[in-house]
């Protein structure tokens, strides 16, 4: 079935791999301007497993089991394509995705969109669901796409012609990006041990022979082939190893349980950091089945490689540890804007123009300094919140245009 769908996607960084048009729209005063990416899928440098650039599109190079595994039903194969990153050039908080698709029955195409904050760090992947909303926690200066491609039992393939990203900075959008995950969080949880050496990972790394990594039940922490911008603390007693995310798994493919529940994909009645095989094992959660319907034999929350559960861990038999997450979601400070203003390059209305802020959009920021003052509706204010340039230093806008106290919440002085 051909298809054309879109979604909105909340991100924080542009990441893409062609150069952005701006086209920068007269909206309502609650719209910033509008800028479009669209995503290259024949890039030679971008990561891939599996799948190959055809005159349609981007489809699998080969079907049949790949890594198969009790984390999902059987199927055809699967492969992944992560576009590179492209600097946005500004401030991102949400993107509408465009995908054209061709998805025959028993086939499925997902396209996922991270992006990357003022820290330099890595938001978690979030899935242009058929809603159009997906949270993600802040503002980023740069974007990246990757899409996954399922194949049918039957030897199926989806093909993917087209994906393109739209900025969709709205006062709604920007209201929804404060959730997340807790990072450093700890939970006990039960491991067992993956195996399956020669298989290939939801990341489409073939698995080594006491291989070092783990698996979550969820995409949304997956990192690279031999990345590691997703990593988890995994300790046995005394015995530690802080290793990446590259398969997903146990059980389960969309309980990211280490959200909190507002943002968590699925099972968000269950409390942070329970897994749902987890409750399903034990309490019956679920009529005691994953999101397959399958009956969970076991409560485990993570998967970890034989070198990570032999070696780094020294365990004989699946077990309980504690898992330190390290997602990336921490949302730092952030302002919002309730009026369109300048940023400047000191904190006077002298001083040169770097960049604007828009009526509804959140922005990353540091700190705030005492400056020239400024009077709106009434009001004077002469604190102004120095914030981070998407395309490198800094900038400082009046607390005057800024939600909330004189400093918009930003409570560190510079």
């Amino acid at each position: 079935m051909r298809r054309r769908w879109s979604a909105v996607v909340m991100v924080a960084c542009a990441v893409l791999v062609a150069n952005p048009t701006a086209s920068h729209a007269q909206g309502t005063p609650q719209e910033g301007p509008t800028d479009r990416w669209r995503v290259r899928l024949d890039a030679a440098a971008a990561e891939q497993s599996n799948v190959v650039r055809t005159g349609v599109g981007l489809t699998l190079a080969h079907g049949g089991p790949a890594g198969q595994r009790r984390t999902a039903p059987p199927a055809g194969g699967r492969g992944t394509y992560t576009a590179p990153e492209i600097p946005a050039g500004r401030w991102v908080s949400a993107v509408r995705v465009e995908a054209d698709a061709d998805t025959p029955t028993g086939t499925a195409a997902l396209v996922e969109v991270r992006g990357r904050d003022a820290a330099g760090s890595w938001t978690q992947w979030r899935e242009a669901g058929a809603d159009g909303r997906i949270r993600l926690p802040r503002p980023v200066s740069s974007l990246q796409t990757r899409v996954s491609l399922q194949g049918g039992a039957d030897g199926g393939a989806p093909t993917v012609s087209g994906v393109t990203l739209t900025s969709w900075n709205t006062h709604a959008e920007a209201a929804e990006s404060g959730a997340a995950a807790t990072a450093g969080a700890t939970y006990r949880l039960f491991a067992t041990r993956e195996g399956l050496v020669g298989g290939t990972t939801a990341n489409g790394h073939v698995i080594k022979p006491r291989d070092h990594f783990v698996a979550l039940p969820s995409r949304r922490m997956l990192a690279s082939d031999g990345g590691r911008e997703y990593t988890v603390r995994v300790c046995n007693g005394t015995r530690c190893e802080t290793a990446p995310v590259w398969d997903v798994g146990p059980w389960n493919t969309k309980d990211d349980y280490w959200s909190p529940p507002s943002v968590r994909q699925m099972w968000n009645d269950l409390p942070q950091g329970r897994p749902e095989a987890q409750a399903a094992s034990q309490n019956g959660y679920n009529g005691g089945r994953d999101e397959f319907g399958r009956q969970v034999a076991n409560p485990a929350g993570i998967d970890l490689a034989d070198g990570t559960f032999w070696d780094g861990l020294g365990m004989t038999g699946n077990g309980w540890v504690d898992v330190t997450f390290q997602p990336g979601e921490d949302p730092g400070t952030t302002v919002t804007a309730w009026a369109e203003a300048n940023v400047r390059a000191c904190a006077r209305r002298s001083c040169d123009i770097v960049s604007k802020v828009y009526a509804g959009n959140s922005y990353p920021a540091s700190c705030w300094v005492t400056g020239e003052s400024v009077t709106a509706e009434g009001v004077t204010n002469d604190k102004w919140v120095r914030l981070p340039l998407a395309a490198g230093g800094v900038g400082y806008v009046s607390g005057i245009y800024l939600k909330g106290d004189a400093t918009g919440g930003v409570r560190t002085p510079c």
